[in-house]
């Protein structure tokens, strides 16, 4: 008889690989939060709030303790996997601070580290993705600057790019969290997509104008006279997800749509790895509990290499003149820190030491 474990691991491993780019880009993008919040207009009920997800890595510990032992063993071998708060030190300077983020309005994840919130008040400079973010005009600026990023501008609808069948669930899907199909119709399937993955409850929260942890971190930075920088702007972001295939981004988009509520257990796991530091954990867990197969692996590849080590780099050089003024707290999307090309490796590679702070 199946377990409801095995019935949460086995709907998961439907969904494939395209299922670990919607996780990443809540730790990612910035544009994606921004955009789910001009979109979450509607009131939020007290029920809304309820979060209701489930850890995935427990149910995997207790049903498949090898499949569990073989995702630690893979995190373990990537460089800089533990922590999300980080010293960076290079001498004759005073010492700055790294915090890898995650892009979401849970109160959890808003409760920074009592070393990182000291650090933070401390700065004399912030460093954030963008610090677009602090003005809603330029965010929406951002959007509407090159619509052909965020739009279909050759009079492509959504419902011309699905099935009859997919199209009613992307309705329906929609419908739950308040969001009329007519307003989204002529949006590219990764802006859809970021609205339809979110849990009700963040998506309430959003509603009500809780700020996600960046914005917070940014906004009581400037409350206490600090300055903000930004390393990119939004619409390096949204060219970075745009550089990716349409084809991508549709079959993306259909498997949101069949992992429906179960998006809230995928979620709460991202959460719990992320509040224990277990960052590295993170991609190797959910490859795990998806079953991600082979197939998909070039499409995730792609992802990759373009939303993530594409703007590593990026970061990297554009953090190193600030943080060469000493006492800098930056923080960027979790997802960035670590691995090989990491950012933490490569502000080694310019000639920080960075180490982990508990």
């Amino acid at each position: 008889m199946t377990t409801s474990i095995g019935r949460r691991t086995s709907f998961l491993a439907a969904s494939g690989n395209l299922l670990l780019w919607l996780i990443a880009a809540f730790h990612m993008l910035l544009l994606a939060a921004l955009f789910v919040a001009f979109l979450a207009a509607r009131p939020a009920s007290a029920e809304d709030g309820a979060c209701t997800g489930r850890n995935l890595t427990i149910d995997l510990q207790q049903s498949d303790p090898t499949r569990y032992a073989e995702a630690v063993r893979e995190a373990e071998a990537v460089p800089n996997g533990k922590g999300i708060f980080w010293k960076i030190e290079k001498a004759g300077l005073a010492p700055s601070w790294l915090l890898g983020s995650m892009h979401v309005t849970d109160p959890r994840v808003l409760a920074l580290p009592p070393r990182a919130k000291a650090a933070h008040d401390a700065a004399d400079t912030i460093i954030i993705e963008s610090d677009e973010i602090l003005d809603a005009r330029k965010a929406t600026a951002a959007l509407l600057a090159r619509p052909e990023l965020t739009m279909f501008t050759d009079g492509t609808t959504i419902d011309k790019l699905l099935s009859a069948e997919d199209y009613k669930r992307l309705e329906a899907g929609l419908k739950k969290r308040g969001i009329p199909l007519s307003a989204v119709s002529r949006m590219r399937p990764w802006m859809i997509s970021s609205a339809v993955a979110l849990p009700a409850c963040e998506l309430a929260r959003k509603a009500k104008g809780v700020q996600f942890l960046d914005q917070k971190i940014a906004t009581d930075a400037v409350a206490q006279g600090k300055q903000v920088k930004g390393l990119e702007t939004l619409a390096e972001q949204i060219q970075a997800m745009a550089d990716l295939p349409v084809e991508f981004h549709m079959k993306s988009l259909i498997e949101t749509l069949e992992l429906g509520d179960k998006m809230s257990d995928v979620v709460e796991t991202m959460t719990d790895l992320y509040l224990s530091g277990d960052i590295g954990l993170t991609m190797p867990m959910l490859k795990t509990v998806t079953q991600a197969n082979a197939d998909e692996a070039g499409d995730y590849a792609a992802f990759e290499q373009r939303v993530i080590l594409d703007r590593n780099k990026v970061m990297a050089e554009r953090a190193a003149p600030i943080l060469e003024g000493g006492n800098v707290f930056m923080a960027v999307g979790a997802l960035h820190l670590p691995g090989q090309d990491g950012l933490i490796e490569l502000l080694r590679r310019q000639g920080f030491t960075v180490t982990a702070v508990n």
